[in-house]
Parts: structure tokens; sequence; C-alpha cells
């Protein structure tokens, strides 16, 4: 059983969403006022993905579409589907080594750096009572 703990978090981060056609998404999230503030491709078991990440004020949704048999899985959803919500923090290793102190079930195994935004960013997730996935990530 997890411990209870205080997590210094600043904000909802983003909110990510698998999409099937990234630039029809794009689209989609545009016509409704949001902005392509960050582009970026990333790595999925040796193929290539996109993420972009559409702002409109202080609200984030990500919005990426992975390659191979993942696509395939997102596409056969019926209802879409919200992936993870992203919490900003200050510090990603010092919350990560108190969510593991405290028994979380973490996925990573330590935090991941991805080039996304100007300097990278860092982040891994835990898994709530109904296996929803919470990410925690610290923009560098």
């Amino acid at each position: 059983m997890e411990k209870p703990i205080h997590l210094p978090l600043k904000a909802i981060q983003h909110i990510g969403i698998p999409v099937t056609d990234i630039r029809r998404s794009e689209s989609f999230y545009s016509n409704l006022g949001f902005k392509n503030v960050m582009e970026a491709p990333f790595l999925h078991e040796g193929e290539k993905g996109t993420c972009i990440m559409m702002q409109q004020n202080s609200i984030i949704i990500e919005l990426y579409q992975m390659p191979g048999k993942t696509l395939q899985e997102i596409a056969s959803r019926k209802d879409g589907h919200v992936d993870h919500v992203a919490f900003d923090v200050q510090d990603i290793d010092e919350v990560y080594k108190t969510l593991s102190s405290a028994g979380y079930r973490i996925i990573e195994p330590a935090p991941v750096f991805l080039q996304f935004w100007k300097n990278g960013t860092r982040f891994f997730n835990i898994l709530g009572p109904d296996n929803e996935r919470l990410e925690f990530n610290q923009v560098l």
C-alpha cells in the first residue's frame, strides 16, 4: 500500500491524447483556437512517432501518433481515449525518489529524457488504482 505524501505539484502540465492522424487532429484543435507550439519526433520500439503540443492560454493538449502495432490498437478504439494527465514539477528526480520510497507503482525504471521543447523534458509515470496513468514532467 502506498504511503500518503504531499508532492509540490505546480499545475496540470498537459493532457495526452493518442491520435490516428496527427495532421487531422492538429487541424481539429487549431479550429478550436489551439496553436501548435511544439512538434517533435520520438522513437517507440525502434519506429518513429510524432508529438505535437497544442496550446490555448494555459491549456496544453499533447497529440501524439504512435507507430506500428500501437497505432493499430489506438485506431481500433471506438470512443477515443485520454491517455494520461501530466503534472508539472520543479525537480523530477526528487519526485521520483519520493514516490518510489512511498511504494507507488512507477512504470519507468528512471525518469526518461525526450528532446521536446527548447531544452528537453524529463518524465515518468505511475499507475493509479484503476491503472490510470499519471505523468510527472519537468521541462528543462
